[in-house]
């Protein structure tokens, strides 16, 4: 049990390399780069959400005085 939690306590390179075949074989090496793709630009959305967001309440500020 002890062995148990010192394994997954720390994140390091045997715990890497398993999430890495656990997604592996759950999705295949052909879905990855989809994925990745799917990720980075929701990301990106994310970040031009925010930015936006900042401007507006910008533009609302400078209003007011």
């Amino acid at each position: 049990m002890k062995s148990l939690i010192n394994f997954l306590g720390m994140i390091g390179g045997p715990q890497i390399i398993l999430i890495v075949i656990v997604v592996l074989l759950l999705f295949g090496g052909r879905k990855i780069p989809e994925l990745m793709r799917g990720l980075g630009s929701g990301i990106k959305e994310f970040k031009n959400a925010t930015k936006e967001d900042e401007e507006d309440s910008s533009k609302i500020e400078n209003k007011k005085d």
